[in-house]
């Protein structure tokens, strides 16, 4: 791992319609220590229709699945400012299209890196229309097999577009045995692009395994708190919690940057002369006494007796001279 993982927060609905909360967010989430800050551009008339019938009843507010996406929509001159709100506080903006429209919007204002979210990953229109802005590109692979995989990477390969994939498991919130931690390296073999992690889990050990496994990217969920209303609150982290990781996350890059030689422990020889040991008497000694093993302790400092690593080779000699309880043996002390 040459560079920090990159860091993402996702405020996705958490804004539930509100241009103020949104702004909130951005101002909050500048604090945490995250590169980048993304979000999802919903279009409605655009990206559904009044058929859509996923989660239809979810909201209080809400008759219908596009009256909700009709509630999380901006317009282009808002979208313009929370681009220009991201700028200011020094966070990268990301963001989801969900209709070719979106995508003509985000060029206007300027994305930094586009999304795709799991349920677009086979949109190859959608993905088409990307590639045409020359844009980097960060693929969910949550509800795609290898072989769907495979087919889009081409299609980016031969549109040449930078692109990385999130390791993702579409289910909020993620249960341990759904995390696919070990996709992460599979991933790497396979397409040869850096590598990350989304995360649904709301647990700060998540992420911080994931970057331990290699995780080059690293994009979570934030929410004021879990109780608000919002599809992905539950499976959101905190702003506090959000900022633990991003420290969290920080060290272990320190850690993998530098490697330990195990070969190699001279850092250690004062150390060492503290906490490793010397051969004592255990009991009063005559002379001429045979040692034995039950005759033997190891005393702090090394030093001052025989190395205790040494002790088979004192058992069965013989002493000089008396010795008292607690006395350091050393060689002069032996026949």
């Amino acid at each position: 791992m040459n560079q920090k993982p990159y860091l993402i927060a996702e405020i996705a609905q958490a804004h539930d319609g509100s241009l103020g909360i949104l702004h909130s967010y951005i101002d909050a989430v500048a604090k945490t220590g995250v590169h980048a800050i993304k979000f999802q551009m919903h279009i409605a008339a655009a990206e559904s229709s009044i058929q859509e019938p996923f989660r239809i009843q979810f909201s209080r507010e809400d008759a219908t699945r596009y009256d909700y996406w009709k509630r999380m929509e901006f317009t282009l001159a808002q979208w313009a400012g929370i681009k220009q709100h991201c700028d200011e506080v020094k966070l990268d903006f990301i963001c989801s299209p969900f209709s070719n429209l979106a995508v003509d919007w985000l060029e206007e204002i300027g994305v930094h890196t586009y999304k795709i979210g799991s349920g677009e990953v086979n949109n190859f229109l959608l993905l088409e229309k990307i590639a045409q802005t020359g844009k980097p590109v960060i693929i969910s692979s949550g509800m795609s097999s290898f072989e769907e995989l495979d087919k889009t990477v081409e299609f980016l390969k031969q549109r040449k577009v930078d692109f990385s994939i999130l390791q993702c498991t579409t289910a909020y919130p993620t249960k341990p045995e759904q995390y696919g931690f070990n996709i992460i390296s599979e991933l790497k073999q396979r397409y040869k692009v850096p590598v990350g992690f989304s995360d649904h889990s709301a647990k700060i050990a998540t992420g911080i395994a994931a970057v331990a496994l290699g995780a080059e990217i690293l994009e979570f969920h934030v929410v004021f708190h879990r109780d608000m209303f919002g599809p992905d609150a539950k499976a959101s982290l905190t702003l506090e919690e959000t900022k633990l990781l991003v420290e969290a996350v920080n060290e272990i890059y320190i850690a993998n940057s530098n490697p330990i030689d195990k070969n190699t422990n001279e850092s250690f020889g004062e150390l060492k002369a503290i906490f490793e040991k010397s051969l004592a008497i255990n009991k009063d000694l005559p002379q001429g006494h045979l040692i034995t093993f039950d005759d033997l302790e190891s005393k702090k400092p090394k030093g001052y007796g025989i190395s205790a690593t040494d002790f088979e080779k004192v058992i069965g000699r013989t002493l000089k001279n008396p010795m008292s309880q607690w006395d350091f043996l050393n060689e002069e002390d032996l026949v």
